[in-house]
C-alpha cells in the first residue's frame, strides 16, 4: 500500500550501514559525505510472533510476514535547503515518504570523520530539523503568494486558506514543526494538501558504539530526552553490531543477542517502531498454502483490508468471515472456534481490528 519510513541524517551517521543491516541490499556505505546519492529503498519484514503461533494451529505450507518499507536518503548538511550539497534533491525524496526516521550519531570514532568537527548529537537534530523546517517555509511561502492573488477576487475559500498559511507560516518561523502546531481539522486538511516535510511524524535513532548497545551511554540519552520531550519514539542501536547480526542465521542471531546481554535486535525495534509510528495494523489470512500477515491502515473498513490482497476482492467484496487471533490461541482450531459460535459475519462497514484472521467472500 505504498507505506514507508525514510531514513534521514546528516552524512556519516550510519544511516547507510543502518541501512544495509535493514535489508541486506548492500547500499553503499563510506567515510564520505553524499556517498548514497540516489534513495536506496528496501522492503523490511517486521518480526511478528501471532505468525508462527497461528501456523502451529493452522498447518500450512509457508508463513510470510508483513514489512515496512524504507528509503535510505542521503545526508543532508546544513544549508541543504537552499541547495547546499546535494540538498534539494535530498528534500525531494523525503517529501515523498509517509514518516521520517531520523539516525543520529552518538558514537565516537576517529576513523569516520564528523562534518561539523565534533560529536554533539543535539545540535546534529536541530540542524537537521532547521534545514527541513527552511524547506517548508519555502513551500509555504510560494503557496501564499498563489493564494493571496486568489483572496484578493474575493473567493471565499482562498480567504480561509490564506489565514491558514499565514498562521502555519508564522509558527515555522518560530522554529515549530508543523507535527508540533495545533490545528482544526478543517485547517489540517488545508495542510496536508501541501505536503510539507515537518507534518510529518518522525521516530529517532541513536546509533551508538558497540559497547553502549545494551546499556546506552550519555549521547543515547540525551537523544531520548529530546525524543521524549518532542513526543517522539527513539530507537537505542549500534549500526555496526547490526551489520553483523544481519549476517548470521536465525539460531547465531539468538546466541549472539544473548552473548550481548540484548532480548532483541535494534532493528526489529526499529521496525516495529516505524510500523507504530505509520500508524498501521495488522490482519492474517490462514490456509493450507500460507499463513500471511497483511499490513492495512488503522481504521481500515473490511472492503479496504481485502483490496490489499487483490483489488478484485474489493471490488466484488461480499463479505467478511473474521474471528481474533485470541481465539485462536484459546480454542486451538477454527472448527472449534465456529462451534463457539465466535466465527462473525461481517460486512462492508466493519472496522478491521489488528490481529483479526479473516476469510473474504467476493464475486467479481
Amino acid at each position: 500500500m505504498g507505506f514507508n519510513c525514510g531514513i534521514v541524517g546528516l552524512p556519516n551517521v550510519g544511516k547507510s550501514t543502518i541501512f544495509n543491516a535493514l535489508t541486506q541490499a548492500g547500499a553503499e556505505s563510506a567515510n564520505y559525505p553524499f556517498c548514497t546519492i540516489d534513495p536506496n529503498v528496501g522492503m523490511v519484514p517486521l518480526p511478528d510472533e501471532r505468525l508462527e503461533i497461528i501456523s502451529s494451529y493452522i498447518k500450512t505450507q509457508k508463513i510470510i510476514p508483513t514489512s515496512v518499507e524504507f528509503v535510505d536518503i542521503a545526508g543532508l548538511v546544513k544549508g541543504a535547503s537552499q541547495g547546499e550539497g546535494l540538498g534539494n534533491q535530498f528534500l525531494g525524496h523525503i517529501k515523498g515518504t509517509d514518516a521520517i526516521a531520523h539516525v543520529v550519531r552518538c558514537f565516537e570514532d576517529s576513523d569516520v570523520v564528523h562534518v561539523s568537527g565534533d560529536l554533539d548529537p543535539i545540535r546534529d537534530i536541530e540542524t537537521i530539523n532547521t534545514e527541513l523546517i527552511l524547506a517548508d517555509i519555502t513551500t509555504l511561502e510560494k503557496r501564499l503568494e498563489k493564494t493571496k492573488k486568489t483572496a484578493k477576487s474575493g473567493e471565499k475559500k482562498a480567504q480561509a486558506e490564506l489565514e491558514v498559511l499565514e498562521l502555519t507560516l508564522k509558527r515555522l518561523n518560530e522554529g515549530l514543526a508543523v507535527r508540533q502546531h495545533e490545528l482544526s481539522d478543517s485547517q489540517g486538511e488545508i495542510i496536508a494538501s501541501l505536503f510539507l516535510i515537518t507534518q510529518k511524524p518522525i521516530l529517532y535513532v541513536a546509533n551508538v558504539q558497540e559497547s553502549e548497545a545494551a546499556a546506552p551511554g550519555k549521547y543515547a540519552e540525551q537523544v531520548k530526552a529530546y525524543a521524549e520531550k518532542a513526543n517522539a519514539p527513539c530507537v537505542v542501536l549500534s549500526g555496526a553490531i547490526e551489520e553483523e547480526i544481519a549476517k548470521l542465521s536465525p539460531e547465531e542471531q539468538k546466541e549472539f543477542l544473548k552473548d550481548l546481554g540484548l532480548s532483541e535486535s535494534g532493528l526489529d525495534r526499529l521496525a516495529r517502531a516505524g510500523y507504530e509510528l505509520l500508524n498501521l495494523r495488522t490482519y492474517f489470512t490462514a490456509g493450507e498454502k500460507e499463513v500471511r500477515a497483511w499490513t492495512i491502515p488503522a481504521g481500515a473498513k473490511a472492503p479496504q483490508a481485502a483490496g490489499v490482497i487483490h483489488s478484485d476482492f474489493e471490488r466484488g467484496f461480499i463479505r467478511a468471515e473474521i474471528y481474533h487471533f485470541s481465539d485462536l490461541v484459546e480454542l486451538k482450531s477454527e472448527q472449534a472456534i465456529k462451534e463457539s459460535g465466535r466465527l462473525r459475519s461481517e460486512g462492508k462497514e466493519y472496522t478491521v481490528q489488528d490481529g483479526d484472521v479473516i476469510h473474504f467472500r467476493f464475486n467479481v
